[in-house]
């Protein structure tokens, strides 16, 4: 066995744009091609918005400008303008910039001096100009090298920065920016920013009410009562209750959503639970005063840390260096507040009160149940039978808990083949067997009566609390056919009945395998359409061998690896307020067998039609 020789020459020191390059995770958290909320590209976006988000907080420019054509992304403010001789050293020296200074950035996002060298150093081509009381600057860049220092110039714009950059695909791969993730990351910003008007490739949004309005756009049906709207200081909160199951809480710091919580959110569900006893005088279940509710929180911290350079955790527990504590913020807030509100509007405290009783009611029909089913998924994870785990879950502190990954499968030979070709460390398999139950309609008791939904909700370690979720992507990965369709929408429903904040979090996908296989003795192709096969076929030249898969149990372990791996095909499980969820279940997972009928025949005919023509 040879060893490898560590001596001085072995120590080697990264200049900043290798070390961001090599370590990318540490910056952006994680790559991926564009399919996921969270992956790299949307990111770098965000490292540059925040930027021009923190001017318009410290009162500087009103309009925000994003173009995104042919993967090229800029976005021009009209802040102050960044100061002309520290144009080059912002965009290219690590720990630069005027956020240091809380007396400039008071309450800002970005504070590492940090965000902006990764978006240049994983850029193929970044560019930023500063311009500043009728002067300008600009330098362009390539993987974070200097390709053009201009000198300074006279400017005719307005104040303001512009930056425009191209992600690197050799990094990135074939990339895409999806246009709905895109928008629902500018309308949050304006939400929490009311007066901001920001502009993406010709639409322009605006918030008036803040989370009033955030809370109106997520919900897809009316609330139980109307949305409570509360703000004060440095705190605002919108609240109602939904007829659903679990809690749909968008927590947020300093304008940056906080999509893994933190401090922030655990102090106001314990605050909210706490101001609910006292208001009610009765000791209920935390669990029934929070169940269903759908609620927004948002503060402004000075300096606050997060747990990572996302910033999608705070990890502050004060509000500021001399403020006082996070917990008692927020506390006192919410107890004179909340407390007010429902003095002041009896009828909402009615409504609440009876949603809580319901909970309660329910909670203790199947508590009995809910033991027996605890006491089956903890056998079942003894002998293995179900899942076959990952290493890696959300609460690990590895640079790549967002690639943690729960396939479920239909079958022995799919789950086999996905077993022996995942990535131990952050990819779990979980079998299902036969077809789930159609739990549309059903109350929560079912979740517990049935053994694959009990073993599925033990396995993601969501019973109690969303929050504990162990892996970031759950993925259905079913055949592409009809049978598998129906298992997708089985899962689909039961996801959408009882965990619906899994789907609007962006925690769920469809996992795209390939229909083709086309290959001679050089090279192989695998293909996710016809029109791919048909390209494939002519880039091969003469009588390649095609393969049709009709399963995933066909495709074996060597080359499941393949669509698993960096290059997998994720379809993200999207829901919108266009797309309510108490219409779609119905309408598709429902009795109405004639309605569901007679609209297959009509569009049966259409395509029928269009064939003919």
């Amino acid at each position: 066995m040879s060893v490898a020789n560590y001596s001085e020459d072995a120590i080697r020191t990264l200049d900043w744009k290798e070390h961001i390059r090599r370590r990318p995770g540490m910056y952006i958290g994680k790559l991926g091609d564009g399919s996921s909320r969270d992956d790299g590209v949307y990111i770098l976006l965000k490292e540059v918005m925040d930027n021009s988000i923190d001017e318009f907080m410290m009162g500087f420019g009103k309009t925000i400008e994003i173009k995104i054509a042919e993967n090229i992304i800029s976005v021009r403010d009209f802040g102050r303008g960044i100061p002309l001789g520290k144009v080059k050293d912002v965009a290219s020296k690590m720990n630069t910039g005027a956020k240091y200074d809380s007396k400039v950035f008071k309450k800002s996002v970005g504070l590492n001096g940090v965000g902006i060298k990764a978006v240049n150093a994983l850029s193929a081509y970044f560019e930023v100009v500063a311009h500043r009381d009728g002067r300008m600057k600009r330098v362009t860049f390539s993987e974070g090298n200097i390709i053009d220092d201009d000198p300074e110039g006279v400017s005719t714009e307005k104040n303001g920065t512009y930056i425009a950059f191209t992600p690197d695909n050799t990094l990135f791969g074939n990339y895409r920016y999806i246009e709905d993730y895109v928008e629902a990351l500018v309308k949050n910003y304006t939400y929490l920013n009311a007066g901001l008007t920001i502009k993406f490739n010709g639409n322009s949004y605006y918030s008036k009410n803040g989370l009033l309005d955030l809370l109106e756009e997520k919900m897809d049906s009316e609330g139980l009562y109307p949305i409570v709207h509360l703000k004060n200081g440095d705190i605002e909160v919108a609240i109602t209750h939904g007829s659903g199951y679990g809690e749909d809480i968008y927590s947020f710091v300093n304008g940056q959503n906080t999509s893994q919580g933190g401090t922030h959110l655990q102090v106001f569900r314990e605050a909210y639970v706490k101001t609910i006893r006292e208001f009610f005088n009765k000791n209920f279940d935390p669990s029934d005063i929070r169940a269903s509710i759908i609620a927004a929180v948002s503060i402004k911290v000075e300096e606050p840390v997060f747990e990572s350079q996302t910033k999608t955790k705070l990890g502050s527990r004060e509000m500021g260096p001399n403020g006082p504590s996070v917990s008692k913020y927020i506390t006192d807030f919410l107890k004179k507040e909340l407390d007010d509100y429902l003095h002041k509007h009896g009828e909402t405290a009615d409504i609440l009160l009876k949603k809580i009783q319901e909970n309660e009611k329910e909670r203790k029909a199947i508590s009995g149940i809910k033991k027996l089913a605890r006491e089956r998924a903890k056998k079942v994870s003894l002998h293995n039978r179900k899942l076959r785990d990952c290493r890696l879950h959300l609460d690990s502190k590895d640079d790549r808990k967002l690639e943690t990954t729960l396939f479920i499968t239909e079958g022995d030979s799919a789950s086999g083949s996905i077993t022996k070709s995942r990535d131990v460390n952050t990819q779990a398999v979980f079998s299902l067997k036969g077809k789930p139950l159609n739990c549309f309609g059903l109350t929560k008791k079912i979740v517990y009566e049935n053994e694959e939904f009990n073993l599925l909700q033990a396995a993601l370690n969501i019973e109690d609390d969303i929050e504990n979720l162990r892996y970031h992507n759950v993925v259905i990965a079913t055949d592409a056919d009809v049978d598998g369709m129906h298992i997708r929408l089985l899962l689909l429903t039961f996801f959408l009945q009882f965990f619906p904040e899994l789907v609007r979090r962006g925690h769920v996908y469809i996992l795209q395998t390939p229909l083709f296989r086309v290959r001679n003795k050089q090279k192989t192709i695998y293909c996710y359409s016809e029109e791919e096969k048909h390209a494939a076929m002519n880039k091969l030249g003469k009588n390649p061998e095609i393969t049709r898969f009709k399963g995933l149990g066909e495709i074996s372990p060597d080359e499941f690896k393949y669509f698993i791996g960096a290059d997998m095909r994720l379809e993200p499980v999207t829901i919108s307020k266009d797309d309510p969820i108490n219409q779609m279940l119905p309408y598709y997972m429902g009795k109405n067998t004639p309605e569901r009928q007679e609209f297959i025949i009509e569009n049966l005919k259409i395509e029928l039609d269009l064939v003919e023509d």
